[in-house]
């Protein structure tokens, strides 16, 4: 008899698990917010809440006009606005969650040019600096290419080609990086391996003439004289006013010019090298 519960502490055991049950309900609540509405209401009230800049708000609305109304004409709509107000927030995994099911759903709605460039988007200002991982910036680039392979016409398209030069632009500034690093640590086939994917893959980038020289650089190091030469024969013909072959010309040849006067000035090949 000692060991069971009193009357008392029975009503406090309840009490407290009530209490409980009520603060579950309370925090699910909050967790998952229910706002009933009409289409119209909760379509303008999320562009309020866009106007505003309360881009969560804005999405939850957007995202209850679709719950609500599936069937409606503005459920299709809201669904990238939803995706929009996400991708404003910042909220980039749950923009790009919504606008792969928008796709996915609608491959032929008249906004799905859009969605593919705003998908590009959310990977693009993803980018980081050239010495972290460049995964988003690979991303980034396949999706703009996408947007103007599918819409060459959109107004989307010049835009993704101005984006494609600067993704490009900062994987050639990676490999270029990698490159540098491998040289100067004397693994000149490494070296060369990264120079040449940039010459290859990013030709438009600016790092093009340094690769070219880089590469002179590494096969005057490995003793491949010809290869040498045909790569600075390219860097000339290619940038012929640059310091760039200035310096891989001297490098071949075995001479210094002097840019004031443009006087060739012996010097030795280790000199250069060195």
């Amino acid at each position: 008899m000692k060991n069971m519960p009193t009357r008392s502490l029975r009503r406090a055991v309840a009490a407290l698990a009530v209490a409980a049950l009520i603060f579950g309900c309370a925090k699910a609540k909050e967790d998952d917010p229910y706002i009933e509405g009409s289409v119209e209401t909760l379509y303008s009230t999320g562009m309020d809440f866009l106007t505003e800049g309360r881009f969560k708000d804005a999405a939850t609305h957007f995202n209850e006009v679709e719950r609500q109304h599936p069937y409606s004409v503005w459920a299709t709509k809201a669904q990238l606005m939803a995706a929009y107000a996400h991708y404003r927030n910042r909220s980039y995994d749950d923009a790009l969650n919504a606008l792969d099911r928008f796709i996915q759903l609608h491959p032929g709605n008249r906004d799905a040019a859009y969605a593919y460039y705003m998908r590009a988007l959310c990977y693009y200002e993803q980018i980081s600096d050239i010495k972290r991982d460049q995964q988003m910036t690979e991303r980034a680039l396949q999706g703009f290419q996408e947007v103007v392979r599918r819409f060459p016409e959109s107004r989307f398209a010049r835009d993704a080609r101005e984006k494609i030069d600067l993704t490009e632009d900062h994987l050639a500034a990676k490999e270029m990086e990698i490159g540098r690093y491998y040289l100067k640590r004397g693994q000149h086939l490494a070296a060369t391996n990264r120079f040449r994917k940039v010459v290859q893959d990013y030709q438009t980038s600016t790092h093009v003439a340094e690769a070219l020289h880089r590469l002179v650089e590494s096969y005057v190091a490995m003793g491949l004289t010809e290869e040498a030469r045909r790569t600075a024969a390219v860097l000339g013909f290619n940038f012929p006013g640059s310091d760039w072959y200035v310096d891989s010309y001297a490098l071949v040849e075995g001479v210094r010019i002097n840019t004031a006067t443009g006087q060739k000035q012996q010097k030795s090949f280790w000199d250069w090298l060195f």
